[in-house]
């Protein structure tokens, strides 16, 4: 069974689809990303799959069963990160996080979580004295308290510096080592090539593209860009195979350190593919 399975996944509001006609499979232990810029229908999308919005039409799975019927004990399997969340300010971290744990039936410990999030030294702390950042770790340990089989992130790392992304990373992929199946939603095109073992592009309510971060959108086979300095003059040549050139450039002793080899990076190929769908 995959933990999520939607087919002709429908959502209308008065005469416009904010989602028209998505089809999707998320496996079991994936790490999954919806990419689309602000409109695209992917916030709506995942809120149908938390069972937070009613959908107009489509089938939907997730772990086997109907999120927009499932009961109480289907939402203990599931761990939600919200982008904007509100917050007990005058509790300390430890009472927040052991506070939410007592909603589940199979917590992790209050302090594993803690520590896992990278608060252990302000566990004591009132949330209210916290900085931004750090109440967005406190967001995530609320989210994965409950040990989810299936966790829900959106834009997790907003408020991150580079040091704790990284850190934050780690844990997802630790997280997903565990069998913890995790969908993503984030603007950061680093954050799902790094993390994404696939990836949806969403644009006008539509999926325009699906593959992993090296494939979408034909990235792999797209032509490569090859630069180079020859007696000074600068030149440069697009082919689908360089490697003749690179080749004739090396027999002809050229100073290989003016070599560059470039293809469209994920940035490039999530621009064209946003941009041909608008």
């Amino acid at each position: 069974m995959e933990a999520i399975e939607v087919t002709g996944l429908r959502k209308t509001y008065r005469d416009r689809d904010a989602v028209a006609g998505v089809d999707l499979v998320v496996a079991r232990g994936e790490i999954f990303a919806v990419l689309g810029p602000n409109g695209a229908g992917k916030t709506t999308t995942v809120e149908i799959l938390e069972g937070h919005r009613r959908r107009t039409a489509g089938d939907v799975r997730v772990l086997g069963e109907d999120p927009g019927r499932a009961g109480s004990q289907w939402r203990t399997r599931i761990g939600i990160v919200l982008q904007d969340a509100d917050d007990a300010a005058d509790l300390t971290v430890r009472e927040m996080v052991r506070h939410i744990a007592g909603f589940y039936p199979s917590p992790r410990a209050a302090d594993e979580v803690i520590e896992l999030v990278g608060l252990t030294g302000k566990r004591n702390s009132k949330i209210r004295t916290l900085s931004g950042g750090q109440r967005r770790r406190v967001d995530v340990a609320l989210g994965i308290v409950g040990s989810p089989e299936l966790l829900f992130l959106d834009e997790p790392t907003t408020g991150f510096d580079p040091e704790a992304r990284r850190q934050f990373w780690e844990l997802i992929r630790r997280l997903a080592g565990d069998g913890t199946t995790i969908v993503l939603t984030t603007h950061y095109l680093d954050e799902a090539e790094a993390l994404a073992d696939r990836l949806v592009v969403m644009a006008g309510g539509r999926i325009v593209a699906e593959g992993s971060p090296a494939t979408l959108g034909g990235r792999s086979a797209a032509a490569a860009r090859v630069s180079w300095r020859e007696d000074g003059v600068a030149y440069e040549e697009v082919h689908d195979d360089p490697t003749e050139l690179i080749r004739r450039l090396v027999a002809t002793d050229v100073d290989l350190t003016t070599l560059t080899i470039t293809r469209p990076t994920l940035e490039d190929t999530y621009l064209r593919l946003i941009g041909g769908a608008r």
